[in-house]
C-alpha cells in the first residue's frame, strides 16, 4: 500500500490530512465531514477548505491547473458554488 498523493499536509489549514481541519476543530463538526480529497493534479485538502477556496477560484491552490476532484465522495459531500 501507498500514499499516492503529493502532500500530506493541507496547504490551506496546514494540518495533517488524516487530521481535521483547523475550521472543524474550531467548530467542533462532525469528524466525518473533514475528509481529506485529492484532486486529479495529485494535490490533498480537506474538503472543506478546498470547498471555501473553490467558491472563488476553480483551480487547484498549489499548481493553478483547473481543479478535478479525483477521490472523494461527492455525493455525500458536494461542492457548493
Amino acid at each position: 500500500w501507498r500514499w499516492n498523493i503529493h502532500n500530506d499536509i493541507c496547504p490551506i489549514c496546514r494540518n495533517n490530512i488524516i487530521d481535521p481541519s483547523i475550521q472543524c476543530e474550531a467548530n467542533n463538526s462532525d469528524i466525518s465531514t473533514c475528509v481529506g480529497v485529492t484532486g486529479e493534479c495529485g494535490h490533498a485538502f480537506h474538503y472543506d477548505c478546498i470547498s471555501i477556496w473553490l467558491k472563488t477560484r476553480r483551480v487547484c491552490p498549489l499548481d493553478n491547473l483547473p481543479w478535478v476532484f479525483k477521490r472523494n465522495n461527492l455525493d455525500c459531500y458536494p461542492v457548493k458554488n
